[in-house]
């Protein structure tokens, strides 16, 4: 798409409304609409708007930003409000700041920055994600509540899975506005999910993650269901993450695979891993960004909490599918779908262009359970864990000079301030579990 391909695609869709999209540092959608007419001055990049109010934007007194539409990302939205007359359409942007230049505190910059280094040695990043949700009734007023609407587990069917039908309206209208999905089904827990679709490159899969989490939660509504995508929602029972597949190609081939090897992986592959298990700590604050992050990375529900790599099991942090060839690639399982996907996608390509910079080693892959392995064992084989809590997660990113340059210094010192803030806030509060073991003992 161009502008104008764009515009006459507008006028003869009937479109009267545009949605110009992007995100603050916490991944969360931010949305400015402009009618039809104003859509040529947008897509100039002559459209201004105040960033003093967005969360880690700017200052009041430095507020004037513009917002630059991606025509790559124009699409017309699968659903319409039959009060309205037409159709609305988005276009996720980039910031620029006043004097025109890109603004250093977007997201999605921080993205294309990391994107062009690996580009400069060659490199190009593909990623496919699997993000997985809750969905949950919502009471007489509209409100979510933490009733599930089915007890179904793993690859049930309905009519145990309940969810079945919201689901697969999800997938279609995913489909019709261009996502390739490759696999939809019930997870572990009641009432969660997942859907993936087919890897792109990593600045269109972090568009692709944003648009998918609009499409449904806005689907789930249609149904009389909430869809969310916190991460643990629900005590004792498995949490949501969101795994990465990623590979680097170059010159159209993937570059991870190599035929000759034992295991079928490249040196390439192997210090990519190596790169990203060292700088995984600090990973963690970004890939893993809430409070509640947390909960979700205990034992016990196949999230990893130990940071080694497999060419099997689930325990470690990076997992090897079997695939090779093409499809050669790692599987980072630590990442929430709460997480920004344009930070988190470019701390972790940092962190292992680092590796292959430095030509880092990984330690051996560890192929037994780590979960079933006493303190002594790990410490043997050298396995350390994630941070246990946000709060840890935090110092460690201050501490990473590798993921702080990905960041940029912008972004890193509001993410931090933001973050300590949210876990001063929950680490002050007093909680029903508190109230039920102390209240009468003491």
């Amino acid at each position: 798409m161009d502008k104008d391909s764009i515009m006459l695609k507008v006028r003869e869709e009937d479109v009267r409304i545009i949605r110009l999209q992007f995100t603050d540092i916490l991944g969360v959608m931010k949305s400015i609409s402009i009618t039809a007419d104003q859509l040529e001055k947008a897509l100039d990049g002559e459209l201004m708007f105040d960033g003093s109010s967005i969360e880690g934007f700017v200052r009041i007194e430095e507020s004037d930003m513009y917002l630059k539409p991606d025509p790559e990302t124009f699409l017309i939205l699968p659903w319409a409000n039959p009060s309205f007359r037409g159709k609305t359409a988005r276009i996720i942007c980039d910031i620029f700041d006043s004097n025109n230049q890109p603004f250093i505190g977007s997201p999605r910059y921080a993205l294309k920055k990391v994107l062009a280094e690996a580009a400069e040695m060659g490199f190009s990043m593909f990623v496919g994600p699997e993000p997985e949700f809750f969905l949950f009734h919502m009471d007489e007023n509209g409100q979510p509540t933490l009733q599930t609407h089915d007890k179904a587990s793993y690859f049930d069917l309905p009519p145990v899975d309940k969810g079945e039908e919201a689901r697969r309206d999800m997938v279609e209208t995913l489909q019709s506005i261009g996502f390739e999905i490759e696999a939809a089904h019930h997870e572990v827990a009641p009432g969660q999910h997942e859907i993936d679709f087919k890897y792109k490159d990593a600045l269109k899969t972090a568009d692709s993650i944003m648009t998918f989490r609009i499409v449904v939660r806005t689907v789930a509504q249609k149904h009389g269901l909430h869809a969310t995508f916190m991460p643990k929602p629900i005590y004792g029972i498995a949490g949501s993450g969101m795994h990465l597949h990623i590979s680097l190609f170059k010159d159209s081939q993937n570059i991870f695979s190599d035929p000759q090897s034992p295991d079928g992986l490249s040196l390439v592959c192997k210090q990519f891993i190596a790169g990203v298990l060292k700088h995984s700590r600090a990973i963690s604050a970004i890939t893993s960004p809430t409070v509640n992050s947390y909960k979700r990375l205990v034992p016990g529900y196949e999230a990893p909490v130990y940071i080694a790599w497999s060419h099997r099991n689930r325990s470690p942090l990076i997992r090897i599918p079997s695939r090779r060839g093409i499809g050669s690639r790692v599987e980072i399982r630590n990442p929430d779908p709460s997480c920004n996907p344009y930070l988190g996608l470019a701390v972790i390509l940092k962190a292992g262009l680092e590796g292959i910079k430095n030509g880092l080693q990984p330690p051996a892959p560890v192929e037994q359970n780590i979960y079933e392995m006493d303190l002594a064992t790990r410490k043997q084989n050298h396995i350390e864990s994630l941070p246990e809590n946000l709060y840890e997660a935090v110092n460690e990113l201050e501490k990473d000079e590798v993921i702080k340059e990905a960041l940029g210094e912008h972004i890193c010192s509001r993410f931090v301030l933001a973050k300590i803030r949210e876990w001063e806030s929950y680490s002050s509060r007093v909680y029903d579990w508190e109230i039920e073991h102390y209240l009468e003992k003491f």
